[in-house]
């Protein structure tokens, strides 16, 4: 009898990992497929002007991703801030940008997103001359944790979105992040689909990363900010940026860095300006 109740159990367990996907991709239909609140529309035309850019069916997908973003991912409000649709529509329309061409779900890691009124201040283990480890106090506009969390400051946010052509967006940057580390901890080379792109996105992106260096070095001006030049992951989530931001200028200024970023998201937004 026990071994009977045993194995009956096990199936029903394995039963129920078998159809948790399916039921995952039917509730997220149901939630995309329902009508995109007027309020949420006006939000966005007036908070989120990079949407307007976006083609007609493009700017539809976006609205049913948002919609299953929202329902999926909490956002929560730090040191007093309460969050209202205003902040929850335009996180999601910014955070759903980097999603719209190819299928990786919907930061599947990410379990919340933590919004500050303004720069908040972490503490960061630093190892010092000797080996000695000690606390760095870092003030910040945003972060993206492997842990599956997000801290944005809203205020920055609101600065990236009211101007998209200045090539700054505080929740592209960390949620490039969060795609840089669904395979582990952010290197700048996120998840590709074979060794052979792993080997051309590599060449590129080394390439473009020692120009910024030795550009910066000789104090010479360019498109690519110089926080790029920290490191690999850093000069994704910036380059990301401006792949959305200022694609045409991506586009002209770095023919072979748009195209690696154009075949990685599946998307051309330098087609929609």
């Amino acid at each position: 009898m026990f071994l009977l109740i045993f194995f009956s159990s096990v199936l029903l367990l394995a039963a129920g990992v078998a159809l948790w996907p399916r039921w995952v991709r039917h509730r997220r239909e149901r939630i995309a497929s329902r009508p995109f609140p007027p309020a949420w529309r006006r939000l966005l035309r007036r908070r989120v002007p990079l949407v307007a850019r976006l083609p007609a069916r493009q700017q539809l997908k976006l609205k049913a991703l948002m919609q299953v973003f929202l329902a999926e991912k909490p956002i929560l409000g730090c040191r007093g801030l309460r969050v209202t649709d205003e902040i929850r529509v335009t996180i999601a329309a910014l955070a759903c940008l980097p999603l719209l061409g190819a299928a990786r779900g919907v930061y599947p890691e990410l379990r919340q997103v933590l919004v500050y009124p303004s720069a908040f201040i972490v503490d960061r283990p630093v190892t010092e001359a000797g080996g000695v480890l000690s606390d760095q106090r870092r003030v910040l506009a945003g972060e993206s944790w492997s842990q599956g969390q997000v801290l944005l400051a809203w205020d920055e946010v609101q600065r990236g979105a009211a101007t998209p052509g200045n090539g700054h967006n505080v929740v592209i940057h960390e949620f490039a992040h969060q795609l840089d580390q669904a395979n582990g901890n952010a290197n700048g080379a996120p998840a590709l689909p074979t060794a052979e792109a792993y080997r051309r996105w590599s060449t590129v992106m080394q390439n473009e990363f020692d120009a910024l260096r030795w550009r910066l070095a000789r104090g010479e001006p360019g498109l690519i900010d110089p926080y790029g030049a920290t490191d690999p992951a850093e000069f994704f989530a910036v380059i990301s940026e401006l792949f959305f931001e200022r694609p045409v200028e991506l586009a002209a200024g770095h023919p072979a860095l748009y195209a690696q970023l154009s075949d990685y998201y599946r998307l051309d937004p330098a087609s929609w300006v």
